[in-house]
């Protein structure tokens, strides 16, 4: 199973996105994922790694992850042949 951190700055109150990214990846990987961290940071940090691994960063990616887009890239990293229903579809 995999650990997900988001890292999130309390300055910027980017709480309740964090939450609400943190609620989606668990509504949908549910037990495939041990745990979901919310790490407070400053500084405009909005990270979000998967086992210590990168996954997406605000600054260097440009804005926030759109759901659909964060969601393919952790199934990608824990289980690259599920499909994500409608989020795999054109």
């Amino acid at each position: 199973m995999s650990r997900v951190a988001i890292e999130y700055c309390t300055q910027c109150r980017w709480l309740l996105r964090a939450g609400w990214m943190a609620q989606e990846l668990l509504s949908t990987f549910g037990t495939e994922l041990s745990e979901v961290a919310l790490i407070p940071g400053a500084g405009g940090v909005f990270r979000i790694t998967l086992e210590g691994e990168q996954i997406w960063e605000r600054k260097s990616d440009g804005g926030f992850p759109d759901i659909a887009l964060l969601k393919q890239r952790v199934r990608d990293r824990i289980d690259p042949n599920r499909d994500l229903g409608h989020i795999d579809r054109d």
